[in-house]
Protein backbone atom coordinates (compact mmCIF):
# COMPACT_ATOMS: atom_id res chain seq x y z
CA UNK A 1 0.00 0.00 0.00
CA UNK A 2 1.31 3.44 -0.96
CA UNK A 3 0.96 5.98 1.85
CA UNK A 4 2.17 9.41 2.91
CA UNK A 5 2.49 11.52 6.01
CA UNK A 6 3.69 14.81 7.43
CA UNK A 7 6.55 15.52 9.83
CA UNK A 8 5.74 18.06 12.55
CA UNK A 9 7.17 17.90 16.09
CA UNK A 10 4.76 18.32 18.99
CA UNK A 11 6.79 21.36 20.09
CA UNK A 12 6.06 23.03 16.73
CA UNK A 13 2.28 22.96 17.08
CA UNK A 14 0.54 26.30 17.63
CA UNK A 15 -0.62 27.06 21.16
CA UNK A 16 -1.07 30.15 23.35
CA UNK A 17 1.43 28.88 25.95
CA UNK A 18 4.81 29.17 24.24
CA UNK A 19 5.24 25.64 22.90
CA UNK A 20 3.16 22.99 21.17
CA UNK A 21 1.40 20.53 23.45
CA UNK A 22 -1.35 17.91 23.59
CA UNK A 23 -3.87 20.70 23.22
CA UNK A 24 -6.88 21.33 20.99
CA UNK A 25 -4.44 22.49 18.30
CA UNK A 26 -2.97 18.97 18.24
CA UNK A 27 -6.42 17.47 17.64
CA UNK A 28 -7.07 20.07 14.95
CA UNK A 29 -3.81 19.10 13.26
CA UNK A 30 -4.95 15.47 13.22
CA UNK A 31 -8.13 16.62 11.51
CA UNK A 32 -6.07 18.54 8.96
CA UNK A 33 -3.99 15.44 8.26
CA UNK A 34 -7.21 13.55 7.51
CA UNK A 35 -8.42 16.32 5.21
CA UNK A 36 -5.03 16.26 3.45
CA UNK A 37 -5.34 12.54 2.69
CA UNK A 38 -2.44 11.61 4.95
CA UNK A 39 -1.97 8.35 6.86
CA UNK A 40 0.91 9.24 9.20
CA UNK A 41 1.98 11.94 11.60
CA UNK A 42 5.71 11.77 12.30
CA UNK A 43 7.02 13.50 15.41
CA UNK A 44 10.36 13.87 17.20
CA UNK A 45 11.29 12.16 20.51
CA UNK A 46 8.92 12.99 23.38
CA UNK A 47 11.42 12.70 26.25
CA UNK A 48 12.15 15.50 28.75
CA UNK A 49 14.90 17.70 27.36
CA UNK A 50 17.99 19.10 29.03
CA UNK A 51 20.83 21.45 28.08
CA UNK A 52 20.52 22.59 24.47
CA UNK A 53 16.81 21.65 24.39
CA UNK A 54 17.46 18.77 22.01
CA UNK A 55 14.85 15.98 22.01
CA UNK A 56 17.78 13.65 21.29
CA UNK A 57 19.36 14.45 24.68
CA UNK A 58 16.78 13.41 27.26
CA UNK A 59 16.85 12.92 31.03
CA UNK A 60 15.22 9.52 30.52
CA UNK A 61 14.46 7.04 27.75
CA UNK A 62 11.22 6.16 29.58
CA UNK A 63 9.64 9.51 30.44
CA UNK A 64 7.67 12.28 28.75
CA UNK A 65 8.36 15.98 28.33
CA UNK A 66 6.26 18.00 30.83
CA UNK A 67 6.30 20.94 28.39
CA UNK A 68 3.79 19.00 26.28
CA UNK A 69 1.17 18.78 29.04
CA UNK A 70 -1.84 20.82 27.94
CA UNK A 71 -2.61 23.54 30.49
CA UNK A 72 -6.18 24.04 29.29
CA UNK A 73 -6.90 20.38 30.07
CA UNK A 74 -5.57 20.92 33.59
CA UNK A 75 -7.87 23.93 33.87
CA UNK A 76 -10.82 21.76 32.81
CA UNK A 77 -9.92 19.43 35.69
CA UNK A 78 -10.08 22.34 38.10
CA UNK A 79 -6.32 22.30 38.71
CA UNK A 80 -5.70 25.71 37.13
CA UNK A 81 -7.67 28.77 36.13
CA UNK A 82 -7.64 30.44 32.74
CA UNK A 83 -6.30 33.59 34.36
CA UNK A 84 -3.39 31.70 35.90
CA UNK A 85 -2.46 30.16 32.55
CA UNK A 86 -2.55 33.50 30.79
CA UNK A 87 -0.56 35.26 33.51
CA UNK A 88 2.60 33.26 32.82
CA UNK A 89 5.33 34.64 30.57
CA UNK A 90 6.00 31.97 27.95
CA UNK A 91 7.59 34.38 25.48
CA UNK A 92 6.11 36.85 23.02
CA UNK A 93 7.03 35.33 19.64
CA UNK A 94 4.44 32.77 18.52
CA UNK A 95 6.78 31.37 15.86
CA UNK A 96 9.66 30.38 18.15
CA UNK A 97 9.94 28.65 21.52
CA UNK A 98 11.67 30.67 24.24
CA UNK A 99 13.09 27.77 26.24
CA UNK A 100 14.44 29.91 29.07
CA UNK A 101 11.04 31.43 29.78
CA UNK A 102 9.44 28.04 29.18
CA UNK A 103 11.61 26.43 31.86
CA UNK A 104 10.76 28.94 34.57
CA UNK A 105 7.08 29.49 33.76
CA UNK A 106 6.04 25.94 32.89
CA UNK A 107 7.30 24.32 36.08
CA UNK A 108 5.90 27.11 38.19
CA UNK A 109 2.38 26.65 36.88
CA UNK A 110 2.66 22.85 36.92
CA UNK A 111 3.64 23.08 40.58
CA UNK A 112 0.49 25.09 41.23
CA UNK A 113 -1.64 22.43 39.49
CA UNK A 114 0.18 19.70 41.40
CA UNK A 115 -0.57 21.19 44.81
CA UNK A 116 -4.27 21.26 43.99
CA UNK A 117 -4.18 17.75 42.52
CA UNK A 118 -2.46 16.44 45.63
CA UNK A 119 -5.40 17.52 47.71
CA UNK A 120 -7.76 15.49 45.51
CA UNK A 121 -6.25 12.09 46.27
CA UNK A 122 -3.13 9.94 46.19
CA UNK A 123 -0.98 8.75 43.31
CA UNK A 124 -1.82 5.35 41.87
CA UNK A 125 1.61 3.74 41.86
CA UNK A 126 0.59 1.00 39.46
CA UNK A 127 0.18 3.61 36.72
CA UNK A 128 3.91 4.33 36.68
CA UNK A 129 6.60 2.00 35.36
CA UNK A 130 9.75 1.34 37.35
CA UNK A 131 11.76 3.29 34.78
CA UNK A 132 9.45 6.30 35.13
CA UNK A 133 9.77 6.15 38.90
CA UNK A 134 13.54 6.13 38.46
CA UNK A 135 13.26 9.28 36.38
CA UNK A 136 11.08 11.02 38.98
CA UNK A 137 13.56 10.25 41.75
CA UNK A 138 16.46 11.31 39.54
CA UNK A 139 14.91 14.68 38.75
CA UNK A 140 14.04 15.37 42.38
CA UNK A 141 17.63 14.72 43.44
CA UNK A 142 18.97 16.67 40.46
CA UNK A 143 16.90 19.70 41.48
CA UNK A 144 18.14 19.30 45.05
CA UNK A 145 21.65 19.79 43.65
CA UNK A 146 20.61 22.89 41.65
CA UNK A 147 20.33 21.04 38.36
CA UNK A 148 23.81 19.51 38.38
CA UNK A 149 24.47 16.22 36.59
CA UNK A 150 24.63 13.15 38.84
CA UNK A 151 28.42 12.97 38.44
CA UNK A 152 28.63 16.17 40.53
CA UNK A 153 26.38 15.08 43.40
CA UNK A 154 27.56 14.13 46.87
CA UNK A 155 29.43 10.84 46.86
CA UNK A 156 26.87 8.83 48.84
CA UNK A 157 23.89 9.52 46.61
CA UNK A 158 26.03 9.69 43.47
CA UNK A 159 26.89 6.02 44.07
CA UNK A 160 23.33 5.22 45.18
CA UNK A 161 24.27 3.87 48.60
CA UNK A 162 21.12 2.34 50.17
CA UNK A 163 21.15 4.61 53.19
CA UNK A 164 21.47 7.71 51.04
CA UNK A 165 18.74 6.58 48.64
CA UNK A 166 16.33 5.98 51.51
CA UNK A 167 17.17 9.34 53.07
CA UNK A 168 16.63 11.28 49.86
CA UNK A 169 13.42 9.41 49.11
CA UNK A 170 12.07 10.59 52.45
CA UNK A 171 13.43 14.15 52.28
CA UNK A 172 12.35 14.72 48.68
CA UNK A 173 9.04 12.85 48.85
CA UNK A 174 6.98 15.85 47.74
CA UNK A 175 9.30 16.70 44.84
CA UNK A 176 9.30 13.08 43.67
CA UNK A 177 5.50 13.13 43.77
CA UNK A 178 5.56 16.35 41.71
CA UNK A 179 7.43 14.58 38.92
CA UNK A 180 5.13 11.57 39.17
CA UNK A 181 2.18 13.93 38.74
CA UNK A 182 3.79 15.31 35.57
CA UNK A 183 4.31 11.85 34.13
CA UNK A 184 0.76 10.77 34.90
CA UNK A 185 -0.68 13.83 33.16
CA UNK A 186 1.70 13.40 30.24
CA UNK A 187 0.66 9.77 29.77
CA UNK A 188 -3.06 10.50 30.17
CA UNK A 189 -3.01 13.29 27.62
CA UNK A 190 -0.74 11.54 25.10
CA UNK A 191 -2.80 8.34 25.22
CA UNK A 192 -5.96 10.35 24.59
CA UNK A 193 -4.41 12.20 21.62
CA UNK A 194 -2.94 9.05 20.08
CA UNK A 195 -6.26 7.22 20.45
CA UNK A 196 -8.01 10.10 18.69
CA UNK A 197 -5.47 10.01 15.84
CA UNK A 198 -5.73 6.25 15.44
CA UNK A 199 -9.52 6.36 15.33
CA UNK A 200 -9.21 8.94 12.58
CA UNK A 201 -6.93 6.58 10.66
CA UNK A 202 -3.73 8.47 11.44
CA UNK A 203 -0.77 6.41 12.68
CA UNK A 204 2.00 7.98 14.76
CA UNK A 205 5.65 7.58 13.77
CA UNK A 206 7.78 8.10 16.85
CA UNK A 207 11.53 8.56 17.03
CA UNK A 208 14.00 7.06 19.47
CA UNK A 209 17.65 8.10 19.67
CA UNK A 210 20.08 5.19 19.68
CA UNK A 211 21.95 6.75 22.62
CA UNK A 212 20.88 8.17 25.96
CA UNK A 213 22.35 11.22 27.67
CA UNK A 214 25.02 10.93 30.35
CA UNK A 215 22.93 13.32 32.44
CA UNK A 216 20.02 10.90 32.69
CA UNK A 217 18.26 8.50 35.00
CA UNK A 218 19.30 5.69 32.66
CA UNK A 219 23.05 6.15 33.13
CA UNK A 220 22.79 6.92 36.86
CA UNK A 221 20.61 3.96 37.78
CA UNK A 222 22.21 1.51 35.34
CA UNK A 223 25.93 2.28 34.88
CA UNK A 224 26.53 -1.38 34.04
CA UNK A 225 24.82 -0.78 30.69
CA UNK A 226 27.55 1.59 29.56
CA UNK A 227 31.28 1.78 28.96
CA UNK A 228 32.13 3.32 32.34
CA UNK A 229 35.23 2.88 34.48
CA UNK A 230 35.25 1.86 38.16
CA UNK A 231 34.29 5.43 39.14
CA UNK A 232 31.37 5.47 36.68
CA UNK A 233 33.10 7.85 34.31
CA UNK A 234 32.82 7.26 30.55
CA UNK A 235 35.72 5.45 28.94
CA UNK A 236 34.59 6.58 25.50
CA UNK A 237 31.71 8.58 24.07
CA UNK A 238 29.65 8.67 20.88
CA UNK A 239 29.95 10.81 17.78
CA UNK A 240 30.65 10.78 14.05
CA UNK A 241 34.00 10.95 12.23
CA UNK A 242 35.17 13.93 10.16
CA UNK A 243 33.55 14.23 6.74
CA UNK A 244 32.90 16.74 4.00
CA UNK A 245 30.36 18.56 6.16
CA UNK A 246 32.42 18.77 9.35
CA UNK A 247 36.22 18.64 9.30
CA UNK A 248 36.46 17.83 13.03
CA UNK A 249 33.60 15.33 13.06
CA UNK A 250 30.72 15.44 15.53
CA UNK A 251 31.35 14.95 19.25
CA UNK A 252 27.97 14.01 20.68
CA UNK A 253 29.30 13.05 24.10
CA UNK A 254 26.71 10.32 24.84
CA UNK A 255 27.94 7.29 26.79
CA UNK A 256 28.49 4.19 24.68
CA UNK A 257 26.82 0.88 25.44
CA UNK A 258 28.60 -2.06 26.98
CA UNK A 259 27.28 -4.41 24.32
CA UNK A 260 28.85 -7.48 25.89
CA UNK A 261 26.82 -6.88 29.05
CA UNK A 262 23.64 -6.30 27.02
CA UNK A 263 24.24 -9.57 25.19
CA UNK A 264 24.62 -11.48 28.47
CA UNK A 265 21.26 -10.13 29.66
CA UNK A 266 19.64 -11.04 26.31
CA UNK A 267 19.18 -7.32 25.65
CA UNK A 268 16.56 -7.00 28.37
CA UNK A 269 16.97 -3.20 28.78
CA UNK A 270 16.66 -2.62 25.06
CA UNK A 271 13.67 -4.95 24.88
CA UNK A 272 11.97 -2.90 27.59
CA UNK A 273 12.85 0.29 25.74
CA UNK A 274 11.41 -1.00 22.50
CA UNK A 275 8.29 -2.24 24.25
CA UNK A 276 7.81 1.19 25.82
CA UNK A 277 8.29 2.85 22.43
CA UNK A 278 5.68 0.67 20.76
CA UNK A 279 3.22 1.48 23.52
CA UNK A 280 3.81 5.14 22.69
CA UNK A 281 3.87 4.96 18.88
CA UNK A 282 2.57 2.90 15.98
CA UNK A 283 5.87 3.00 14.09
CA UNK A 284 9.33 3.67 15.51
CA UNK A 285 12.09 5.43 13.61
CA UNK A 286 15.41 4.27 15.08
CA UNK A 287 17.96 7.06 14.87
CA UNK A 288 21.56 6.35 13.78
CA UNK A 289 20.78 2.78 12.77
CA UNK A 290 24.31 2.12 11.55
CA UNK A 291 25.46 2.25 15.18
CA UNK A 292 24.04 -1.26 15.64
CA UNK A 293 26.51 -2.53 13.05
CA UNK A 294 29.49 -0.35 13.94
CA UNK A 295 29.68 2.62 16.28
CA UNK A 296 32.19 5.45 16.38
CA UNK A 297 34.07 5.49 19.69
CA UNK A 298 35.83 8.68 20.83
CA UNK A 299 38.13 8.56 23.89
CA UNK A 300 36.55 10.44 26.79
CA UNK A 301 38.07 13.89 27.23
CA UNK A 302 38.75 14.54 23.55
CA UNK A 303 37.64 17.97 22.35
CA UNK A 304 36.85 16.82 18.81
CA UNK A 305 35.86 13.57 17.08
CA UNK A 306 39.10 13.35 15.09
CA UNK A 307 40.73 10.64 17.21
CA UNK A 308 37.80 8.25 17.33
CA UNK A 309 37.64 4.76 15.84
CA UNK A 310 34.98 2.34 14.65
CA UNK A 311 34.01 -0.52 16.94
CA UNK A 312 31.77 -3.50 16.25
CA UNK A 313 28.14 -3.24 17.38
CA UNK A 314 25.70 -6.03 18.27
CA UNK A 315 24.52 -6.59 14.69
CA UNK A 316 21.62 -8.75 13.53
CA UNK A 317 21.44 -10.97 16.68
CA UNK A 318 20.33 -7.87 18.59
CA UNK A 319 17.20 -7.52 16.46
CA UNK A 320 16.60 -11.28 16.47
CA UNK A 321 16.61 -11.29 20.27
CA UNK A 322 14.12 -8.42 20.49
CA UNK A 323 11.86 -9.91 17.82
CA UNK A 324 11.71 -13.20 19.74
CA UNK A 325 10.26 -11.31 22.70
CA UNK A 326 8.15 -8.63 21.02
CA UNK A 327 7.27 -10.10 17.63
CA UNK A 328 7.53 -8.24 14.34
CA UNK A 329 8.77 -4.69 14.78
CA UNK A 330 7.37 -1.82 12.72
CA UNK A 331 10.65 0.08 12.52
CA UNK A 332 12.08 2.64 10.12
CA UNK A 333 15.87 2.40 9.98
CA UNK A 334 17.59 5.79 9.87
CA UNK A 335 20.39 4.53 7.65
CA UNK A 336 21.69 7.88 6.40
CA UNK A 337 25.33 8.84 6.02
CA UNK A 338 28.21 6.75 4.75
CA UNK A 339 26.95 3.17 4.55
CA UNK A 340 29.30 0.22 4.45
CA UNK A 341 28.31 -3.09 2.86
CA UNK A 342 27.83 -4.47 6.39
CA UNK A 343 25.33 -1.75 7.27
CA UNK A 344 23.43 -2.28 4.03
CA UNK A 345 23.30 -6.00 4.76
CA UNK A 346 22.01 -5.38 8.29
CA UNK A 347 19.17 -3.23 6.97
CA UNK A 348 18.36 -5.89 4.37
CA UNK A 349 18.51 -8.74 6.90
CA UNK A 350 16.14 -7.01 9.31
CA UNK A 351 13.70 -6.20 6.53
CA UNK A 352 13.21 -2.69 7.93
CA UNK A 353 12.66 0.08 5.39
CA UNK A 354 15.57 2.51 5.17
CA UNK A 355 15.40 6.22 4.49
CA UNK A 356 15.88 8.20 1.28
CA UNK A 357 16.29 11.99 1.42
CA UNK A 358 15.74 14.03 -1.72
CA UNK A 359 18.03 16.82 -0.55
CA UNK A 360 20.91 14.32 -0.85
CA UNK A 361 19.94 13.26 -4.37
CA UNK A 362 20.98 15.96 -6.77
CA UNK A 363 24.76 15.85 -6.98
CA UNK A 364 25.85 17.01 -10.42
CA UNK A 365 27.49 13.67 -11.24
CA UNK A 366 24.06 11.99 -11.22
CA UNK A 367 25.34 9.04 -9.15
CA UNK A 368 23.50 9.57 -5.87
CA UNK A 369 21.71 6.57 -4.37
CA UNK A 370 18.99 9.00 -3.27
CA UNK A 371 17.73 9.69 -6.79
CA UNK A 372 14.13 8.42 -6.97
CA UNK A 373 14.70 6.08 -9.90
CA UNK A 374 17.17 4.11 -7.75
CA UNK A 375 14.73 3.35 -4.92
CA UNK A 376 13.37 -0.01 -3.95
CA UNK A 377 9.79 -0.17 -2.75
CA UNK A 378 10.75 -1.03 0.84
CA UNK A 379 11.94 2.43 1.84
CA UNK A 380 10.64 5.72 3.22
CA UNK A 381 11.36 8.84 1.17
CA UNK A 382 11.68 12.27 2.77
CA UNK A 383 12.08 15.61 1.06
CA UNK A 384 14.19 16.45 4.11
CA UNK A 385 14.40 15.59 7.81
CA UNK A 386 14.54 17.70 10.97
CA UNK A 387 18.33 17.91 10.45
CA UNK A 388 18.06 19.33 6.93
CA UNK A 389 17.43 22.85 5.76
CA UNK A 390 13.96 23.48 4.37
CA UNK A 391 13.50 22.60 0.69
CA UNK A 392 13.14 26.23 -0.28
CA UNK A 393 16.27 27.40 1.53
CA UNK A 394 18.25 24.36 0.38
CA UNK A 395 17.32 25.03 -3.24
CA UNK A 396 18.48 28.64 -3.01
CA UNK A 397 21.85 27.71 -1.48
CA UNK A 398 22.76 24.55 -3.41
CA UNK A 399 25.71 24.74 -5.86
CA UNK A 400 24.74 25.96 -9.33
CA UNK A 401 25.73 22.70 -11.00
CA UNK A 402 23.63 20.65 -8.57
CA UNK A 403 20.66 22.94 -9.13
CA UNK A 404 21.12 22.60 -12.88
CA UNK A 405 21.07 18.82 -12.55
CA UNK A 406 17.87 18.98 -10.48
CA UNK A 407 16.24 21.10 -13.20
CA UNK A 408 17.25 18.60 -15.85
CA UNK A 409 16.05 15.68 -13.70
CA UNK A 410 12.69 17.23 -12.78
CA UNK A 411 12.15 19.01 -16.08
CA UNK A 412 11.09 22.17 -14.27
CA UNK A 413 13.01 24.85 -16.12
CA UNK A 414 9.86 26.95 -16.46
CA UNK A 415 8.47 26.41 -12.95
CA UNK A 416 8.10 29.73 -11.07
CA UNK A 417 10.56 29.97 -8.17
CA UNK A 418 7.74 30.16 -5.60
CA UNK A 419 6.47 26.77 -6.80
CA UNK A 420 9.80 24.89 -6.99
CA UNK A 421 9.29 23.08 -3.66
CA UNK A 422 6.20 21.37 -5.07
CA UNK A 423 8.30 19.78 -7.83
CA UNK A 424 10.44 18.04 -5.22
CA UNK A 425 7.38 17.04 -3.19
CA UNK A 426 5.84 15.48 -6.29
CA UNK A 427 9.11 13.65 -6.98
CA UNK A 428 8.92 12.13 -3.50
CA UNK A 429 5.23 11.24 -3.70
CA UNK A 430 5.66 9.85 -7.20
CA UNK A 431 8.55 7.56 -6.28
CA UNK A 432 8.20 3.82 -5.78
CA UNK A 433 8.83 4.18 -2.01
CA UNK A 434 5.98 2.65 -0.02
CA UNK A 435 5.87 5.67 2.31
CA UNK A 436 6.60 9.35 1.66
CA UNK A 437 7.05 11.86 4.51
CA UNK A 438 7.20 15.62 3.96
CA UNK A 439 7.95 18.18 6.71
CA UNK A 440 5.14 20.70 6.99
CA UNK A 441 7.68 23.49 6.35
CA UNK A 442 8.27 22.07 2.87
CA UNK A 443 4.57 21.97 2.04
CA UNK A 444 4.44 25.63 3.09
CA UNK A 445 7.51 26.57 1.06
CA UNK A 446 9.17 28.19 4.07
CA UNK A 447 12.78 29.37 4.14
CA UNK A 448 15.72 29.01 6.51
CA UNK A 449 13.81 30.74 9.29
CA UNK A 450 11.78 27.53 9.64
CA UNK A 451 14.72 25.13 9.90
CA UNK A 452 14.32 22.85 12.92
CA UNK A 453 17.91 21.82 13.58
CA UNK A 454 21.40 22.41 12.26
CA UNK A 455 23.64 19.62 13.62
CA UNK A 456 26.69 20.59 15.69
CA UNK A 457 25.30 24.05 16.50
CA UNK A 458 23.63 25.50 19.59
CA UNK A 459 21.27 28.38 20.21
CA UNK A 460 18.81 28.41 17.31
CA UNK A 461 17.64 24.80 17.14
CA UNK A 462 14.35 23.09 18.06
CA UNK A 463 12.50 26.43 18.26
CA UNK A 464 10.41 26.82 15.10
CA UNK A 465 6.63 26.67 15.43
CA UNK A 466 3.69 26.58 13.06
CA UNK A 467 1.53 29.69 13.22
CA UNK A 468 -2.23 29.36 13.72
CA UNK A 469 -4.02 28.95 10.37
CA UNK A 470 -0.69 28.67 8.50
CA UNK A 471 -1.53 25.13 7.37
CA UNK A 472 -4.68 26.44 5.72
CA UNK A 473 -7.38 25.00 3.50
CA UNK A 474 -5.50 25.90 0.32
CA UNK A 475 -2.34 24.00 1.37
CA UNK A 476 -4.38 21.10 2.75
CA UNK A 477 -6.22 20.83 -0.54
CA UNK A 478 -2.97 20.77 -2.52
CA UNK A 479 -1.60 18.10 -0.19
CA UNK A 480 -4.64 15.93 -0.75
CA UNK A 481 -4.58 16.42 -4.51
CA UNK A 482 -0.89 15.48 -4.74
CA UNK A 483 -1.46 12.43 -2.53
CA UNK A 484 -4.36 11.34 -4.74
CA UNK A 485 -2.49 11.85 -8.01
CA UNK A 486 0.31 9.56 -6.85
CA UNK A 487 -1.89 6.89 -5.30
CA UNK A 488 -1.15 7.74 -1.68
CA UNK A 489 -4.40 9.42 -0.62
CA UNK A 490 -6.19 7.81 2.30
CA UNK A 491 -9.88 7.60 1.43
Amino acid sequence: MRECGILLPISSLPSPYGIGSFSKEAYEFVDRLCDAGQSYWQILPLGPTGYGDSPYQSFSAFAGNPYFIDLDSLAEEGLLTEEECQSMDFGDNPQYVDYEKMYYSRFRILRLAFERWKNQGSLSKELLSLETEEYCFYMAVKNHFQGKCWSEWDEDIRNRKPGAVARYEKELENDILFYQFQQLKFQEQWKKLKTYANKKGIKIIGDIPIYVAFDSADSWFHPELFQFDEKNRPVAVAGCPPDGFCALGQLWGNPLYNWEYHKKTEYVWWTERMAYSFRMYDVVRVDHFRGFDEYYSIPFGEETAVNGKWEKGPGFPFFQAIKEKLGDLNIIAEDLGFLTPAVLKLVEDTGFPGMKVLEFAFAADGQSAYLPYRYKENCVVYTGTHDNDTLSSWYDTMPDWDRDFSVRYLGNKNTPREEIHWDFIRAALGSVAKLAIVPVQDYLGLGREARMNEPSTLGLNWKWRLLPDQFDDHIVGRCRDAAWVFGRCRQ
